[in-house]
């Protein structure tokens, strides 16, 4: 059968596959002859066409005609990790790919045929989950650790947002605005203390071993390991009008509609923000490493608190500090990017909290991520500079040929994933974490 295929540029390709083939293998012939991957194609009648069908029930079911014109839509692909794999997904596909760790979700073949039309997914430490369109869940990874849920399996319906903790716990927002929680009870996985209070939920937040979740109504409520900022008793008459929290490894901090910032949790993690707080004013942006918070000021400068070995304390580089747009977190530094492109870090070197040796590198940055213990720059021409410890991503020189048009790149522990303009995937760092990603080269090709 023989197909032209045009994307929304106006490129178009003369594709020809076998009548016995699958719209599967239409689909593959079509991104090969494109160089463009994460296609979806639709008829002339914009019917779309499901991979799995055969080229003869897609004539049936969408009136597929050899010698049809196609219109081919190029899906944006979503990465999502946990601490040592990878899961990569287009919104409404009905096939994902992951990789690294199998304890970690990097296996999902288990549940590979219940995976349809996935619209989110999710990562605690150890497991994925996955919210489909009818809002139903799927979970996978170590069953320890989230991905198992038969306490609640029955209620988890019309999940519209999940939030994992590092330490093993789900938390989800069902549509009506209640909260579904499973997983290690000691780490968040147990709402029950609180579940009558969690009602019209806008947004969950998490530390490694807590959650935090913003009502309609601005305030917040907290359950979990109390020692990692399950108890915001001491805070709670501050926590109004708060529209947004962020978290470090033990602690949250919350900023609040009038620009204020309010902390709880282990003092040692930045749940202590007193040495600081008269400059706590006009907050736009808090970012956690594992110890400490930087914020964001509306005239761009910045403020640090916490473990100042792991980005507490930036007085060597405060004078730096001036314009910035966005800070990133490591497990023990900051990156943060000034309005002209430039960055300046600072925090324990073993993180990339020293970019010197790339520093004449980072010039027009457009977006920096992390792992644990290294960061990746994607910079305006599509490049990417890399810095921090190289055996957790911080040395790319294996990859660097391949690192060109770069739209996205997500982090898990000690391995980094680039996702390109042709939907190419590129992964280095740890290999245990998902650093190698050639055993599922191939499957990419099917989402």
């Amino acid at each position: 059968m023989n197909f032209t295929v045009s994307l929304p540029s106006g490129r178009c390709k003369a594709v020809a596959v076998p009548q016995a083939g699958t719209v599967a293998d239409l689909k593959i012939a079509a991104q090969q002859s494109l160089g463009q991957r994460f296609l979806r194609l639709a008829t002339p009648d914009r019917h779309l066409l499901h991979p799995a069908n055969s080229l003869r029930l897609a004539a049936i079911l969408s009136g597929l005609q050899d010698g049809d014109s196609l219109a081919a839509v190029a899906q944006q692909p979503q990465v999502a990790a946990t601490w040592h794999a990878f899961a990569l997904w287009c919104v409404g596909a009905d096939r994902i790919v992951t990789w690294g760790d199998p304890h970690h979700g990097g296996d999902s073949f288990r549940v590979q045929d219940q995976l349809r039309n996935v619209q989110q997914i999710c990562g605690t430490s150890y497991a994925f989950a996955a919210i489909l369109a009818d809002g139903r869940v799927v979970i996978w990874g170590d069953h320890n650790c989230g991905a198992n849920s038969p306490r609640v399996q029955n209620q988890l319906r019309n999940l519209q947002k999940i939030c994992g903790t590092a330490g093993h716990a789900f938390a989800a927002i069902l549509a009506d605005g209640t909260v579904m929680t499973w997983g290690n009870a000691d780490w968040g996985g147990d709402s029950s203390r609180v579940q009558d209070q969690l009602r019209n939920v806008e947004q969950i937040s998490s530390s490694f071993g807590a959650f935090a979740a913003i009502l309609a109504d601005g305030s917040v409520v907290t359950w979990g390991n109390t020692d990692y900022g399950g108890d915001s008793f001491r805070v709670q008459d501050q926590l109004r009008n708060v529209r947004q929290i962020s978290s470090s490894f033990g602690a949250f901090a919350a900023i609040l509609a009038d620009g204020s910032g309010v902390t709880w949790g282990n003092p040692d993690y930045g749940g202590d923000s007193s040495r600081v707080q008269d400059q706590m004013r006009n907050i736009q942006q808090i970012c956690g490493t594992h110890q400490a918070f930087a914020a964001i000021l509306a005239d761009g400068t910045v403020v640090t608190w916490g473990n100042p070995d792991y980005g507490g304390d930036s007085s060597r580089v405060q004078d730096q500090l001036r314009n910035v747009r966005q800070i990133c977190g490591a497990a023990g530094a900051f990156a943060a990017i000034l309005v002209d492109g430039s960055v300046v870090t600072w925090g324990r070197q073993d993180s990339g909290g020293n970019s010197s040796a790339v520093q004449e590198q980072l010039e027009n940055v457009q977006q920096i991520c992390g792992t644990g213990w290294a960061f990746a720059a994607i910079l305006a021409d599509g490049t990417v500079v890399t810095w921090g410890n190289p055996d957790y991503g911080g040395d790319s020189s294996r990859v660097q040929d391949q690192l060109k048009n770069v739209q996205q790149i997500c982090g898990a522990a000690g391995a980094f994933a680039a996702v390109l303009a042709n939907g190419s995937v590129v992964t280095w760092g740890n290999q245990d974490s998902g650093g190698n990603s050639s055993a599922v080269q191939e499957q990419f090709s099917y989402i």
